[in-house]
């Protein structure tokens, strides 16, 4: 058997050829502008990651709903809403030679919503999350009626249909990281007793029918990719055997790729803490799981989470993945993969913060992380030399901002 490196290239199953191995993954940018749309920033942001050499980029979440949103800076796609700013973005992010394939990640936040945005919260149960005192900072959801379940079908595809129109390669439906979709398939948010929970074919259900609606509105050529969690990291949560039976539903329904991580917000396993006490090493975080799942998926798989030296990235390939996502390291340093694939070992280290709490931990380095991508925006060249507390403060205030603009906006979606 031939060996996989990481400039080998790969055809997916809707015919688009990817011409290496490397992916940027996706991150939140919140960069939207004050109409929830995508802007300049976003257009110069791609234009920079469109020369990284990278094979694919996903973008950051897309949500399919404006009346319900992770955070204020978060970019909306619905029906009608105008293609000119998405159009741009993709051909940003293709490049002046069109190399590039870009993939738009769509996704609904369920229960994942700040209280201060008043976003509805919807869940398959009404189960709240619970991070201790931080609970309080998140709206408790409402179990979705029958209607909701199938309007979220229709929102689902009416962006992706809207998504090809706009010129981008594929999207991906964000079906981990506890948002709506990885909810209905945790047996521990969704305990419902009709035909969309119970059994874990019930809990998929809902995974399967977007993935379905999709196809159903858009054009062949389109590829459709799903983000799954490997493993919650919660006890009686989504595991690995769950993993592996839902990945062969979405082999058989023909889906191009599966991208492999973990962790929510209840478990914050993508920083390397997950709730259930399990070790995970510092690097390529779900490398062990996924590898498990490689030999039988029947789709090819992708793995993000930590990835950040070309000898880690080539220990995914070797594990039997067969796409390696990066996300930080990109912000770190966004000619990344082009070192890789000149056989440099170029490292992307992450930040080092000294905080006491995990939750706060995580939020500093996700908000240098948030820094970087802001600095490439504006077309700032350079390391970012800030403090990942002071990134935590500079990205709260930015988000003050954003939410005064998202609640104005807020009543053209009720």
């Amino acid at each position: 058997m031939d060996t996989v490196g990481l400039d080998t290239p790969l055809t997916l199953r809707s015919g688009a050829r990817l011409p290496n191995r490397i992916v940027k993954a996706a991150m939140e940018e919140q960069l939207a502008d004050t109409d929830q749309l995508p802007g300049p920033r976003i257009h110069r942001l791609y234009e920079r990651w469109a020369r990284s050499g990278a094979g694919l980029l996903i973008t950051g979440h897309v949500m399919i709903d404006g009346r319900a949103i992770a955070q204020p800076g978060d970019v909306v796609l619905e029906e009608g809403t105008p293609l000119e700013g998405f159009a741009r973005w993709a051909a940003a992010a293709k490049g002046t030679d069109e190399s590039t394939r870009v993939c738009m990640q769509i996704n609904h936040p369920g229960r994942v919503v700040p209280a201060d945005t008043g976003s509805v919260s919807w869940a398959p149960s009404a189960v709240p999350i619970r991070v201790g005192h931080l609970s309080r900072l998140f709206t408790p959801p409402v179990a979705m009626s029958h209607a909701q379940i199938e309007e979220t079908i229709t929102r689902f595809a009416a962006t992706a249909r809207a998504a090809q129109n706009a010129g981008f390669d594929g999207v991906q439906v964000h079906a981990a990281h506890g948002y709506l979709l990885s909810q209905f398939l945790s047996p521990l948010v969704n305990r419902r007793t009709d035909e969309w929970g119970g059994s874990l074919r019930n809990r998929a259900r809902l995974l399967l029918e977007v993935v379905r609606g999709i196809r159903s509105v858009t054009r062949s050529g389109l590829a459709v990719a799903v983000k799954l969690n490997s493993a919650d990291f919660q006890r009686g949560g989504f595991d690995q055997g769950d993993a592996e039976q839902v990945i062969a539903m979405l082999a058989a329904e023909g889906v191009d790729v599966v991208e492999l991580s973990g962790g929510s917000v209840e478990s914050l396993a993508t920083s390397g803490a997950p709730a259930d006490g399990r070790t995970l090493a510092r690097e390529a975080y779900f490398l062990e799981l996924a590898a498990k799942l490689a030999g039988t998926a029947g789709v090819p798989l992708m793995l993000t989470g930590g990835i950040r030296r070309r000898s880690v990235a080539q220990r995914v390939l070797d594990a039997g993945l067969d796409l390696v996502g990066v996300a930080t390291g990109f912000t770190v340093d966004p000619a990344l993969a082009g070192y890789w694939l000149d056989g440099q070992e170029r490292d992307a280290p992450p930040p080092r913060t000294f905080l006491r709490s995990k939750a706060l931990r995580a939020a500093a380095v996700q908000a240098v992380a948030t820094a970087r991508i802001h600095r490439m925006a504006a077309g700032r060249r350079g390391p970012y030399l800030g403090t990942p507390t002071g990134a935590l403060v500079a990205d709260r205030f930015r988000r003050g901002r954003r939410l005064r603009a998202y609640r104005c906006r807020r009543r053209a979606w009720r």
